[in-house]
C-alpha cells in the first residue's frame, strides 16, 4: 500500500506530522481523526531524492532491515523494559549488539527521537518502511496503557507467526515453481535446438507433412529468427504489469483475481484471513477499541480486496452494526467464523474467539500447503504429458510413416 505524509493538530493545537501506510488519503484521515488529531494536509509520500551514486553504494553496502531484525528487536525490547532498564539505554545495547548495518541506523534515530523529546511511536513513524502502520499503532498504545513491554512481546510474537507463515508459503511453492522452470526451459531447447535438426531430415523428404508437425517446424523457426522480439514481449508484458499493479486500480483488480485462483487463492484467502484475525485479537486484547482496531488491522492484511472489506466493517460498526452482520455482508468468512464471532460478541470474549479463528486458520494453511504438492503433481504431469505427445506425434509420425514407406518398397 502506499504511503502518505500528513500534517494536523493535536488537541492542544500543536503541530505534527509523519507518514503512514493506507489504502487511500481519506483512510489515513480517519485513522487520525481516531488517534484525536485533525489533519491539515495529506500528500503521498515521495521518496527523498538521494540517488547519487555513493549513497546508492552505501545501501546496497549496509542492506536492508528485514522482518526477522525487527521480530529480535522486539524480543529484546521486550526482556529489557521487564527487567528495569530504561529504554534509552536499553536502545544504546541494542544498537551496539546489531549486525544489521541499516537497523543500527534506525535505532540510532530513535535514541535521537527521543533524546529531542518525541515519544517512541512517533520515533518508529519515521520509519514506516521498517516499523508498519499497525506495528507503531500498537506501540503507540502501549505508551498510553503503561504496558509497554506487554505490547511488544504480542508484537514480537505476532511477527514471528507472519514470518513462519511466509516461510511455509515459500517452501511450499519452491517445488512447482522449479518444474514449471524447467519445463519452459525444455521448451525452448526444443524449438531452438532439438526441431531444427529435424526440420533438415523432413525437408529430404519431398512429402507432404502433417498439420501438427508443420505448425512445430513453424514455432521453431519463430523461436529462432525472432528470439529478440519474444525476449522483448516477456519483458514488456513483466514490466507493463507490475506498474499496472502498483496501482491503486491495478492491486485492488489482481488482489481479488487471485483469490479465484485454483488451489492457491483458498491458500491465499486463509493466510489472509488468519493474519487479520490474529491482529484484530492483538489489537482487542491490548485495548484498542473495535473501530480503531479494524481501521489499524486492515494495514496488516496484505490484500488489499480482503482489505477494502474490512474498511467495510469498521463503517458497520461505526453505523451501529454489530460485527456478525458486518463481517455475514463480507461474504468472506466461513459459517464456522460466523458463528464463533456471534458467540464471542455475546459473551464479551471476541479478543480469545479471534484467536481460536486464527488457530484454525493456521491450520487450515498449514494442511493446505502440506498437501499443495500432492495437489499439483497431476496438473504438471498433464502439462508435461501433453508436451511430450505434442512432440511425438509431431516429430516422430513423419518419421515412423516414412520408415514404413521404405519397408514396403
Amino acid at each position: 500500500m502506499p504511503f502518505f505524509s500528513y500534517k494536523a493538530r493535536n488537541s492542544n493545537g500543536d503541530l505534527v506530522q509523519g507518514v503512514l501506510e493506507a489504502l487511500d488519503a481519506d483512510a489515513v484521515a480517519r485513522q487520525l481523526f481516531s488517534n484525536g488529531v485533525v489533519p491539515t494536509s495529506i500528500e503521498p509520500a515521495t521518496a527523498s531524492g538521494d540517488a547519487s551514486i555513493p549513497s546508492l553504494w552505501r545501501r546496497i553496502r549496509e542492506g536492508r532491515v528485514s522482518p526477522i531484525d525487527v521480530q529480535l528487536f522486539s524480543r529484546q525490547l521486550y526482556t529489557l523494559i521487564r527487567a528495569g532498564v530504561p529504554i534509552m539505554r536499553g536502545l544504546a545495547g541494542l544498537q551496539e549488539s546489531s549486525v544489521n548495518k541499516a537497523f543500527r541506523k534506525v535505532i540510532q534515530d530513535l535514541r535521537e527521537s527521543l533524546d529531542s523529546g518525541r515519544e517512541l511511536s512517533a520515533a518508529m513513524r519515521r520509519h514506516p518502511n521498517v516499523f508498519s502502520l499497525f506495528y507503531v499503532s500498537m506501540v503507540r498504545v502501549g505508551e498510553m496503557t503503561g504496558r509497554l513491554d506487554l505490547i511488544l512481546l504480542r508484537l514480537a510474537e505476532h511477527l514471528e507467526f507472519e514470518r513462519d507463515m511466509r516461510n511455509r508459503i515459500k517452501t511450499a511453492l519452491r517445488y512447482p515453481v522449479f518444474v514449471l522452470a524447467v519445463m519452459v526451459i525444455a521448451l525452448v531447447v526444443v524449438n531452438i535446438f532439438v526441431i531444427p535438426q529435424f526440420a533438415r531430415v523432413f525437408a529430404s523428404f519431398n512429402a507432404p507433412l502433417p498439420v501438427l508437425t508443420q505448425f512445430l517446424l513453424g514455432m521453431s523457426e519463430f523461436f529462432v529468427d525472432y528470439w529478440y522480439l519474444i525476449f522483448a514481449v516477456v519483458i514488456g508484458v513483466v514490466i507493463a504489469f507490475r506498474s499496472f499493479i502498483s496501482t491503486k486500480a491495478g492491486r485492488f483488480w489482481w488482489d481479488r483475481v487471485i483469490l479465484k485462483f485454483p488451489i492457491f487463492g483458498r491458500i491465499v484467502l486463509k493466510a489472509t484471513l488468519a493474519r487479520f484475525s490474529r491482529s484484530f485479537a492483538l489489537s482487542s486484547k491490548s485495548g484498542v477499541p473495535i473501530v480503531q482496531a479494524l481501521n489499524v488491522v486492515a494495514s496488516t492484511v496484505d490484500n488489499t480486496f480482503i482489505a477494502q472489506h474490512v474498511e467495510n466493517m469498521r463503517e458497520g460498526v461505526e453505523r451501529g452494526d454489530s460485527i456478525l452482520r458486518t463481517a455475514t455482508a463480507t461474504n468472506v468468512f466461513t459459517p464456522v467464523v460466523l458463528q464463533m464471532i456471534a458467540v464471542g460478541e455475546e459473551t464479551g470474549a471476541l479478543d480469545e474467539l479471534m484467536d481460536e479463528i486464527a488457530t484454525m486458520y493456521e491450520g487450515e494453511v498449514e494442511y493446505e500447503l502440506k498437501t499443495l504438492s500432492s495437489n499439483i503433481e497431476p496438473i504438471l504431469i498433464i502439462i508435461l504429458g501433453v508436451m511430450v505427445l505434442v512432440l511425438a506425434l509431431g516429430v516422430f509420425v513423419p518419421i515412423w510413416d516414412l520408415g514404413r514407406v521404405a519397408l514396403k518398397k
